[in-house]
């Protein structure tokens, strides 16, 4: 795992040259400590921070074919790297390293784009083929490694962090994108290729892109997710769940190859306990596992984290965190996120990954993405309440079904059957595309009541961000569009980047999740949606898969999904002295993005009492993150690089 950056140069200037890439590379050395490495061509740069975690001795980047014409640079995983490098020597291909980064070269050679539909693993990758004088850069299915790109002043420039692109050329804007602050404080996340940053996009999952003298090309979709269900009655639960199983043991299998101890997170819930219980079983791999507790009971799962830990017989280690903690480090969770965020989830998880380096392992499995593709929110299991509401609307019983929803909630609004009927109330219907989602987006619009008329005034509905996945959800019932949405938004948007990727790169670990394995996604899309929840009872399969190898407790257990304090963590004893600088009416009249009055008037609502509802505990958080987005990545921007970096391996 690493960050990558560089430059494709049009114009033929000389101001791109090492020392650009040393600026660019050096922001995001978090990423890969272990040292850089560089690539000078006469109109690409290509720069490397590594983590070692395959070929620790040869695999250092960037890496070159056997005649020098293509080189690459690469972030990420390739987890079935030994197998394709069977296939290519055999074909008559030289290797100089052991690493799965020289195995994805050879195959662009033989395949150009097409090799990667080979590749089964997470990555960010950046090839420069000299005879072609292209720039060919491409993201993992799933979205698990990050991209960024911009164009600046005759220059093409791409990066892991934005913080990169910044870094680049002082001279590159430097301003929110109103329209997309808006998406964010509605879906929680960007919608799609825009970033916070006007001019700053990110290529999507399972996207490609090519760069050459003539341009920027457009983006080409390589993979996208299927959710094609078999027809009903084709196969049984139990087949089903078989198969779940076998695709799941080699995911966790193939997830283990390193050169370096892996470890695992144990939340004490199904998916990340599935997880940890088939290594324990499948394989010979050492356990050891990481967790977080919290001092709020309301988020806490230590009770079930440590009977998963009895059970299977870790080696484990918590990190208690408490209010003052999550507060503490938001200011710098918010640098590595470098985008707003509705939620202190990330923060938490910027803790858990400091235990985990400081255990000296590098890498984790999770459980992420369980949810998404095998059915297991209750925002599911809301859409297909609802639905069942509409086909009799008069009906008095069916709405007393919204009360089995969030139960895990302090403040849930369905404790009042009527209440939890106005509260999921929407003008769509069950063939809106956008149905499952409809509640939450109202819910999260509410916050807009502190932007300001600038804001405001763009004249794009956030929804209409989301025009790029209409086609894809054409055909699809009201379940499998809500997870769709759920997985090309929020979790790739979201989950993987502010709460994954970011938070574990942020000190240096890298996450595996093996329920994102492309071969698990697509077996789960055909997955008839009457076998994923069955009447509410979500992740049926995956339970039935794994039922065996876990306490019955823990797969009967009522869902909790990861949550954290929010407004709770910044008020009461220890309220952070930083609040009176990034929601000061003077920074809040500067950055222009919330109005200064409505948050005054939400501060006093917070310190008079800090338990707030869903509007309120977003708002806050966002507009603190916001705020804190535009102070450290605009208003005071600033890399210091050293004139040397030190370390470098690679220089071409």
């Amino acid at each position: 795992m690493c960050g990558i950056a560089g430059y494709y140069q049009f114009n033929n200037r000389q101001s791109n040259d090492r020392r650009t890439l040393e600026r660019m590379i050096y922001p995001v050395m978090h990423r890969g400590p272990d040292g850089f490495g560089f690539f000078i061509g006469q109109t690409v740069g290509l720069a490397h921070a590594r983590l070692s975690i395959v070929d620790l001795e040869g695999g250092w980047q960037p890496i070159a074919n056997e005649d020098r014409t293509i080189w690459i640079i690469f972030n990420g995983e390739i987890f079935n790297y030994p197998e394709l490098r069977e296939g290519l020597l055999a074909r008559g291909h030289t290797f100089s390293t052991h690493s799965d980064t020289e195995v994805i070269l050879h195959l662009y050679e033989e395949k150009g784009k097409d090799c990667l539909a080979d590749l089964n693993g997470q990555f960010a990758i950046a090839i420069y083929d000299s005879n072609k004088q292209s720039l060919f850069l491409a993201r993992d299915r799933m979205g698990i490694r990050p991209l960024f790109y911009t164009l600046h002043n005759g220059s093409f420039y791409f990066a892991s962090e934005i913080k990169s692109l910044f870094n680049a050329d002082p001279a590159l804007p430097r301003e929110i994108d109103p329209r997309v602050l808006s998406e964010i404080f509605t879906f929680w996340s960007p919608a799609g290729t825009e970033t916070v940053f006007t001019g700053v996009k990110q290529l999507l999952p399972g996207h490609c892109l090519e760069v050459t003298s003539t341009g920027v090309h457009e983006p080409l979709c390589y993979w996208s997710i299927p959710f094609c269900p078999d027809e009903p009655g084709r196969r049984s639960e139990q087949e089903y769940a078989a198969e779940l199983r076998e695709l799941l043991i080699d995911s966790v299998r193939l997830r283990l190859r390193a050169d370096v101890p892996v470890g695992a997170y144990l939340s004490g819930g199904l998916d990340s306990s599935a997880i940890t219980s088939l290594v324990k079983h499948y394989t010979k791999n050492p356990l050891k596992t990481f967790s977080v507790t919290f001092a709020d009971k309301v988020y806490d799962e230590a009770k079930e984290q440590n009977e998963m830990v009895d059970y299977l017989g870790t080696d484990h280690h918590q990190v208690a965190c408490s209010y003052q903690d999550i507060a503490a480090v938001f200011p710098q969770v918010i640098w590595h996120t470098e985008t707003p965020i509705l939620r202190t989830a990330p923060a938490p998880l910027f803790l858990l990954s400091k235990l985990v380096r400081r255990n000296q392992y590098k890498v984790v499995l999770t459980g992420e993405g369980a949810d998404e593709v095998l059915g297991g929110y209750d925002i599911f299991k809301e859409a297909k309440v609802r639905a069942f509401i509409h086909a009799q609307p008069d009906s008095d019983l069916r709405p007393q079904l919204l009360k089995r929803l969030y139960p895990y909630l302090a403040m849930s609004p369905t404790k009042s059957a009527e209440y939890a009927r106005r509260f999921f109330a929407t003008d769509a219907d069950v063939s809106d595309l956008f149905y499952g989602h409809r509640p939450r987006w109202k819910t999260a619009a509410g916050t807009h009541v502190f932007l300001t008329d600038h804001v405001l005034a763009q004249d794009r509905d956030p929804v209409q961000g989301l025009g790029y996945l209409q086609n894809d959800l054409q055909g699809l019932d009201f379940f499998n569009r809500a997870q769709y949405l759920e997985c090309k938004v929020l979790m790739a948007n979201y989950l993987l980047s502010s709460q994954g990727d970011r938070m574990a790169m942020a000190n240096s670990v890298e996450g595996r999740f093996p329920f994102l394995d492309h071969r698990v996604v697509e077996f789960a899309g055909r997955i008839p949606t009457h076998y994923k929840m069955k009447a509410l009872n979500e992740k049926n399969v995956l339970k039935q898969a794994v039922a065996d190898i876990l306490p019955t407790g823990t797969v009967k257990r009522k869902k909790q999904p990861y949550m954290a304090p929010d407004i709770l963590s910044f008020f009461g004893e220890a309220e952070p002295d930083y609040l009176d600088y990034y929601l000061s009416e003077s920074l809040l009249t500067e950055a222009g993005m919330f109005k200064p009055k409505a948050v005054d008037k939400l501060l006093g609502k917070c310190r008079q009492k800090s338990k707030q509802g869903f509007k309120e505990n977003m708002a806050f958080v966002g507009i603190l993150s916001s705020q804190i987005v535009y102070d450290k990545m605009i208003k005071n921007f600033k890399i210091d690089t050293p004139e040397s970096l030190d370390n470098v391996k690679v220089v071409s």
